[in-house]
């Protein structure tokens, strides 16, 4: 294949652009921020996970206080009444009396071992609803760490896509004045040499391996004429020649 060598040299213009754009999708993926958000969602997913079983925990508490003051007051309006016949002087029989007052005394041991569990129950809602708000506060601000790094990341990516952007207009702009079959060449050598297709020969080295040529090699490119599309015999990438080839 021959070509004019300033289409040559225009190849090295495109596959710098190459390069660029490379190095831009590459910082783009690598991004700190992607890290980052990864972790603080794993961290939110689980504190939410740890919220909702408190929130949960301290629903089931709130039901379980509501039924053991209903136990409670039941006992106690029991005990009211039995103590209201007590003192009415409605019974009479010494065995009613008897019955009664023991009946008296067993609603209040009664009363008294339901107030404790009330106290009990009242005291794992207290730790769940101490539970629930400092979840809540932790969730809001891992919530808050996760969006910050969200806008940096947003911000980065879009001046990295916009760079992006403008590269591509300049390599389509080069691409364009380069020949069809050169330009098929180098996109072809590129997919299969890791996205560099074409490399300057500096000083008699080829920039694609950075393997110097040896005096055989270097005697074949002095003979090739200008227009000569040259391949480097180790990594098979288009060689182009300036005049720092040092030939």
């Amino acid at each position: 294949m021959n070509a004019a060598p300033a289409d040559q040299i225009r190849l090295l213009d495109v596959q710098a652009l190459d390069v660029r754009l490379s190095q831009l999708a590459h910082k783009r993926k690598s991004l700190p921020e992607h890290a980052e958000i990864d972790s603080l969602t794993a961290d939110l997913a689980q504190l939410r996970d740890l919220l909702v079983a408190s929130q949960t925990e301290e629903s089931d508490t709130a039901r379980e206080q509501t039924k053991a003051e209903q136990d409670v007051d039941l006992v106690r309006q029991r005990a009211v009444r039995d103590q209201q016949r007590l003192d009415s002087g409605a019974v009479t029989s010494p065995k009613d009396l008897e019955s009664l007052q023991r009946e008296i005394t067993s609603l209040a041991k009664r009363q008294g071992d339901l107030e404790d569990v009330v106290l009990e129950v009242m005291e794992r809602r207290e730790s769940a609803q101490e539970r629930v708000t400092e979840l809540t506060a932790r969730v809001s601000a891992v919530q808050a760490k996760a969006d910050d790094a969200t806008a940096r990341r947003d911000a980065a990516t879009k001046e990295l896509d916009e760079e992006a952007a403008t590269v591509t207009k300049e390599r389509e702009l080069v691409a364009g004045s380069v020949p069809a079959d050169l330009l098929k060449l180098y996109d072809k050598l590129s997919a299969q040499s890791g996205g560099v297709g074409a490399a300057r020969l500096y000083q008699r080295r080829c920039e694609g391996c950075r393997l110097e040529l040896n005096i055989t090699e270097v005697n074949d490119v002095k003979a090739a004429s200008p227009e000569a599309v040259l391949r480097c015999e180790n990594c098979h990438r288009i060689l182009v020649r300036t005049a720092e080839s040092g030939l």
